[in-house]
């Protein structure tokens, strides 16, 4: 993997993107489809900076997306996610390595978990329980953001910043 100052500032526009994410799902319980779409449509670029060969590196990613779209996409019939958190999961998938992107999953899970209950719990003592709806995009963000954490801190190191 080469590090470049172009893979930095990749990794820091795909973080202000996470980041952008989550406040507009905070916000307006929406993920925009030109956010997703960005995401989605820079990874080439990235793949690109990183020197990843068309053949296995490539297919592996766009394969790791479609099957990710396949599943959340269910998920999504059944009622149980949002459209924006599909893409914005499916985007990412083009970013991370399979293994990494699972990891990422475990991680997004507990955080949407805890998300979860801790919004719950402020919705029922409220007595709004009509009206819970949680923003996923913030446990996709987080989750997104602990997987980039080594690059990014090699992309602040690389400026400067200890």
């Amino acid at each position: 993997m080469q590090e470049t100052t172009l893979v930095y500032a990749l990794v820091g526009a795909l973080a202000i993107a996470l980041l952008t994410a989550a406040f507009t799902d905070i916000r307006r319980r929406q993920i925009d489809n030109w956010l997703n779409a960005a995401i989605a449509l820079v990874a080439p670029l990235y793949w690109w900076a990183q020197g990843l060969a068309l053949w296995p590196d490539v297919a592996m990613q766009i394969g790791v997306a479609l099957l990710a779209f396949v599943v959340l996409a269910g998920l999504f019939a059944l009622k149980a996610m949002g459209g924006g958190d599909v893409k914005l999961l499916t985007a990412l998938a083009l970013w991370l390595p399979a293994q990494l992107f699972l990891k990422m999953l475990l991680v997004m899970s507990i955080a949407g978990g805890v998300l979860t209950l801790v919004l719950g719990a402020w919705y029922i003592t409220r007595r709004q329980r009509d009206k819970i709806k949680i923003p996923y995009g913030v446990a996709i963000a987080g989750a997104g953001l602990w997987a980039l954490s080594p690059q990014l801190t090699a992309a602040f190191r690389a400026v400067g910043f200890q």
